[in-house]
């Protein structure tokens, strides 16, 4: 086929970002919403990121309850299951929404459409989803973990129509934790798990995931990594992994963002990071550069275009900032995650000038230490197939 004829039928993928409010975890009346004037088809959910008020910690289970919600309201409309839903969808939810942070969800829809004319000049987000295996608790935080997330990287690199890893400007990784039976399993048969520490456990497992991230996305050769890289060698990180635990699941799910050529999208996305806490300059720098929407004079444009911002938090392991010292290591009450996300998210606020934020703590080879990814997702028009 050539000239109109091979554009009538091209398939093309069309993605769709919805940002929903939520008075708490199992709150999904603004995606119902959504459904009912038709913005929404729940049939193409594909991915949802959410941001729950919970801890963030081991015994976070505002987590579990909002993936479980999920499940229970795509079941009746992917014709299967709620327990079948997490194997169709992908669910990630981060706890913690500290200091100004607001509680949402973050949905992608994404089905594909025979493109009758051009697609849009230039690249286009795309999505891409994957799963590894469960993992037995000793594999955790280990060359076992890491090889299975970059091999899911790749295959979700492959589900969003991605062809250079160049396009690829945020990976969302939802991993396991150790609890203490998990431990003692092992423990029962002569394994020896990376921690007996179920908190540690979490930064090793999202430590190895972000180095599986940065393996798959060629950041990193995969013979300087070894178990013990993780949480070891901070040289060794990824510009574009974003990593959360919970127990809410026994292997890594993966949500790959970028762009590609001839996406109907009406998104374009961008990445940068964070070198510090406080390091709004690049945020606003990719915002000038990547979309030529400066955050102060363009407030108002920004401010209907800007989807959200995805980013990592972590306090500085020097203790500093900038030459100053800070206390987030040391506090005893409240975790150093949770200081992070606060401050970073009160951060990216002042420049997104909202506070539905996609901030999730623990930053371990995501980014260098002290800093984290940060992605943007931002509509550039709305055309007809938007509307699902």
């Amino acid at each position: 086929m050539t000239g109109t004829a091979e554009a009538a039928g091209r398939r093309a993928q069309v993605v769709g970002v919805h940002r929903v409010s939520c008075r708490g975890p199992g709150d999904l009346s603004g995606v119902g919403t959504l459904v009912d004037t038709g913005e929404l088809d729940p049939r193409h959910v594909v991915a949802v990121m959410g941001k729950t008020e919970g801890n963030g910690c081991v015994n976070d289970h505002t987590r579990e309850y909002a993936a479980v919600s999920w499940c229970h309201f795509l079941a009746p409309y992917l014709g299967c299951t709620p327990a079948e839903v997490e194997s169709r969808v992908a669910l990630v939810m981060s706890g913690g929404t500290e200091g100004v942070l607001s509680p949402h969800f973050t949905v992608f829809t994404r089905r594909f459409a025979t493109a009758a004319d051009a697609p849009p000049a230039g690249k286009r987000l795309v999505v891409g989803v994957a799963h590894t295996r469960d993992f037995a608790p000793e594999e955790i935080g280990r060359v076992a973990q890491i090889d299975a997330t970059a091999e899911a990287v790749k295959a979700a690199m492959a589900d969003a129509g991605i062809v250079s890893a160049a396009d690829v400007h945020f990976v969302q990784v939802k991993c396991p934790l150790l609890t203490s039976a998990k431990v003692n399993d092992a423990l029962s048969r002569s394994a020896d798990p990376v921690t007996r520490d179920t908190y540690e456990s979490m930064g090793y497992s999202r430590g190895a995931s972000a180095l599986g991230v940065a393996v798959a996305t060629g950041e990193i050769a995969r013979e300087r990594v070894g178990d013990d890289s993780v949480l070891d060698d901070w040289s060794l990180w990824s510009a574009r992994a974003s990593v959360s635990a919970g127990i809410e699941l026994e292997g890594n799910v993966v949500i790959v963002l970028g762009e590609a050529q001839g996406s109907l999208s009406p998104y374009r996305m961008a990445h940068t990071l964070m070198r510090d806490a406080v390091d709004a300059a690049s945020v606003r720098a990719m915002l000038r550069e990547s979309f030529g929407l400066d955050p102060d004079r363009d407030a108002e444009a920004l401010g209907q275009r800007l989807v959200n911002l995805l980013a990592k938090a972590e306090a500085s392991p020097d203790g500093g900032v900038r030459g100053q010292r800070h206390t987030m290591l040391n506090d005893s009450d409240i975790n150093a995650t949770r200081h992070a996300r606060a401050a970073v998210g009160g951060v990216l606020a002042s420049v997104a000038g909202h506070t539905a934020l996609y901030v999730s703590g623990g930053a371990e080879h995501q980014g260098p230490p002290g800093g984290g990814p940060v992605a943007a997702i931002l509509r550039i028009d709305a055309p007809s197939l938007l509307r699902e």
